[in-house]
């Protein structure tokens, strides 16, 4: 074979040998950019559409508004949108519409009500809650430990992914077939006495001294007649329990027990599955009263769901159940969270339980997302740092 034809095949060799270099190169490349797209689209898919859900009725939404967007402008948070409340469109709507438009994580800037009526939608849909609290009590935020009057610490629990699952309290008009779901409430729901007490505050008043508004209203009605009812309790273990011709002030049932200052249910928890019911009444006038406040403040000290040694004139009867159905004599005045509902006969309690996924601090917040919980230190407050 001559010097031609040897060098002829080294020739061929090498284009071989370049031939299938190039195609692996070309296919290291090509799976390479194919793998770099597919992360670009996980990432994509993995980013979380943020709905806010704000009330502008509050007199610092448009500051708190602005503030959250320059928030998440400055954390690279791009996916979001806002959604106001309307005199016809209430929180429930608006976070419904906020699901439908595709958000992973609807949060409620507002007051009691703002948030009460985004959680009724949001139970059971397993997507997560966030709070902005920008209202006058801001119950449920402080029950869940989320600061008030701080936006950015709220907004960094918001975005944290740790969250707590909530129980949902339900309360059913079942004289008023025309409402088609059972209104939500995450902290207490009343007929009698507190449904009148908050219906007859002055919102003007309530601005300016807080709760102490609510004490104002309610003097007008201490000597207001009493209320009847028969009342069906289911407990724990599916037990009922008959009682007739039950005479209160108040018929409360409870999910959280806090409020400024005082502890109304001491043994109510969030995510028991169970509502903690209170029959309230007073005797004796002005001294039955004095001595309901000197319960309230025992328990409050005690923390303990019991009446003061010293009531001879009032009770607090309470006990824990999954649902509690009443049967009155007459229309009854009734409350949601702060809420005024229409006057029934015929009402219904019950929980969903864990029913909701709220971010919140704490030292055992579950993970719902790739950022961490924002824990807490051993005060209770929340580390943002």
């Amino acid at each position: 074979m001559g010097d031609n034809q040897w060098v002829l095949i080294l020739v061929c060799m090498i284009a071989a040998i370049i031939v299938i270099v190039g195609a692996v190169v070309g296919i290291r490349i090509a799976l390479h950019i194919r793998r770099v797209e597919t992360i670009k689209n996980e990432r994509r898919r993995d980013a979380v559409h943020y709905a806010f859900v704000i009330n502008p009725s509050k007199p610092t939404a448009g500051e708190t508004r602005a503030f959250i967007e320059r928030f998440c402008t400055n954390r690279g948070i791009a996916d979001i949108m806002f959604i106001e409340t309307q005199l016809d469109k209430d929180g429930r709507a608006c976070a419904l519409e906020a699901l439908e438009q595709g958000a992973d994580v609807v949060i409620a800037v507002g007051g009691d009500g703002t948030v009460r009526t985004v959680a009724s939608a949001m139970g059971g849909t397993n997507h997560a809650m966030g709070i902005i609290p920008i209202g006058t009590g801001n119950l449920f935020a402080r029950n869940m430990n989320i600061p008030v009057g701080d936006l950015e610490a709220a907004m960094l629990i918001a975005i944290s992914h740790g969250s707590y699952k909530v129980d949902i309290g339900r309360l059913q008009l079942l004289d008023h077939p025309e409402e088609d779901h059972a209104h939500a409430f995450l902290i207490i729901a009343g007929i009698g006495f507190d449904a009148v007490m908050i219906d007859d505050t002055d919102p003007k008043l309530k601005k300016n001294i807080s709760w102490l508004a609510y004490f104002v209203a309610g003097a007008k009605h201490l000597f207001a007649p009493k209320y009847h009812a028969s009342v069906v309790l289911t407990g724990a273990n599916g037990d009922q329990h008959v009682r007739e011709d039950v005479e209160f002030r108040t018929f409360m049932s409870g999910n959280c027990g806090e409020i400024p200052v005082f502890s109304l249910m001491p043994d109510a928890s969030f995510n028991d599955g169970l509502l903690d019911f209170e029959v309230i009444d007073t005797n004796g006038g002005i001294i039955g009263w004095m001595n309901l406040f000197g319960d309230v403040v025992h328990q409050t000290i005690t923390r303990k769901a019991q009446q003061s040694p010293l009531s001879v004139h009032s009770t607090i009867d309470q006990v824990q159940g999954v649902s509690a159905e009443l049967q009155l004599e007459k229309p009854v005045p009734a409350q949601v969270d702060g809420d005024m509902l229409k006057p029934t006969r015929h009402i219904r309690f019950s929980v969903d339980h864990n029913a909701l996924i709220v971010r919140a601090p704490g030292q055992d917040a579950e993970m719902t997302g790739n950022l961490q919980p924002v824990r807490v230190d051993a005060s209770g407050k929340p580390r943002l740092r």
